[in-house]
């Protein structure tokens, strides 16, 4: 969750989707899942949520007998229960404010989406490493001069 949202937040300028004439405000708008703002305080929560093992160690006994080695596998079980609580109160939420059959196709796109990422991005750390932020596309170089006089 952690290195995909990172990708999220640090990697797609909200110029990113320029060349698809896709603007940042037009994609929060159709997002069935988490827009950045979901994904803001899910990602807050997930930070925060290893103080509520530092101040109490057995989470109200939810660790009985808890040793200070055993914070480290602790930390990532809570994080994997914010992840799948995460999964499970959206996709009920949009049985409420959409229908069950787009509840259940988002969840079954988030966890399919580990592996459809690796595809789609197995190659991103050579374009890092070449200075590209954005991988190569047809309109690369609109996009380019869009974004550097959109900074400047």
């Amino acid at each position: 969750m952690t290195s995909r949202q990172a990708g999220h937040f640090f990697f797609e300028p909200k110029g990113y989707d320029a060349v698809n004439q896709a603007t940042h405000e037009h994609k929060e708008d159709i997002k069935v899942g988490y827009n950045l703002k979901r994904k803001v305080v899910l990602m807050a929560i997930w930070a925060l949520s290893p103080l509520v093992l530092w101040l109490d160690p057995t989470v109200l006994g939810l660790f009985p007998d808890s040793s200070s080695g055993d914070f480290v596998q602790h930390v990532g079980q809570v994080w994997l229960a914010v992840g799948l609580g995460g999964l499970l109160f959206r996709t009920v939420h949009l049985f409420f404010i959409k229908d069950v059959q787009t509840g259940l196709v988002w969840m079954t796109k988030i966890v399919t989406d580990p592996f459809h990422d690796i595809k789609l991005y197995y190659k991103a750390p050579l374009y890092l490493l070449r200075g590209e932020l954005i991988a190569p596309h047809p309109g690369a170089n609109a996009l380019a001069a869009s974004l550097s006089t959109h900074d400047a």
